[in-house]
């Protein structure tokens, strides 16, 4: 028998107020593409890529220029985010380096996009042949 009296757990990674996501999308963004959504850029949106993934943070004041998330925005800032640095130049997406601490710190910031940020694709990869 369940007690059910007990308070429930909050989800870990869970946002403070209910966000609602749109079903992610599979679509193929090219590198130079990412690079131009780095809120500086009329008419781009504001993209940061985790893992492949890439996460619409648009209107997110933290990605904004001059703001201390800005060094991810039109990114895929993988070793950075494993090593919960700021440092433009750990904005790489290889993060074979990491150790195992830091590749949970990563995914753990992807968890954390997941559950705030839409997917609105999948990153080209590295070495994907250009047509």
């Amino acid at each position: 028998m369940s007690d059910n009296s007990a308070p429930q757990q909050k989800e870990r990674f869970a946002p403070k107020q209910p966000v609602t996501l749109a079903p992610p999308k599979d679509d193929v963004i090219t590198r130079e593409y990412l690079a131009k959504c780095d809120g500086t850029n009329e008419g781009f949106p504001t993209w940061v890529a985790i893992k492949g993934d890439v996460f619409d943070v648009s209107g997110k004041d933290t990605y904004a220029p001059g703001k201390n998330y800005h060094v991810f925005a039109g990114k895929e800032p993988n070793r950075a985010l494993g090593m919960s640095s700021l440092t433009p130049e750990d904005c790489v997406a290889d993060y074979s380096t990491l150790s195992e601490k830091e590749l949970q710190t990563l995914n753990d910031w992807h968890t954390f996009f997941t559950k705030r940020y839409n997917v609105v694709g999948r990153l080209q990869s590295e070495n994907a042949a250009s047509l």
